[in-house]
């Protein structure tokens, strides 16, 4: 069992979903069971996976949970590109967020690359 808390690549994910939330609460009333809760869902999962990954026995089950918080990374990077388009965020909060995603992913894309 690895200390999930100890790898760099989750506490970036941790503050993602921190800033997720906190841009997020500004969406509009009607985006709260649509769009807010897909947006911060698919936060959450980034670091979630790489938590139950670390609680796994072997490095094969670590990377397949990696591979799965990979996927979510994508998934939230489209949905904050929807945002942009939609104006709920501005394109310099984008940048910034787009920024952290690509840098998570690269570490989990690494991180993956290693186990395998």
């Amino acid at each position: 069992m690895k200390d999930f808390q100890a790898l760099r690549v989750w506490q970036k994910s941790h503050q993602l979903v921190l800033s997720v939330y906190a841009i997020s609460k500004n969406f509009p009333k009607a985006e709260l069971y649509g769009l807010t809760s897909q947006l911060r869902r698919s936060a959450l999962s980034i670091p979630s996976n790489i938590s139950e990954g670390c609680g796994r026995i072997s490095d094969p089950d670590l990377a397949r949970f990696l591979v799965i918080a990979s996927g979510s990374a994508s998934e939230l990077r489209y949905q904050l590109l929807l945002c942009r388009d939609l104006e709920y965020i501005s394109r310099s909060v984008f940048e910034s967020l787009d920024r952290d995603l690509v840098e998570i992913h690269k570490m989990l894309t690494s991180f993956i690359q290693k186990l395998t």
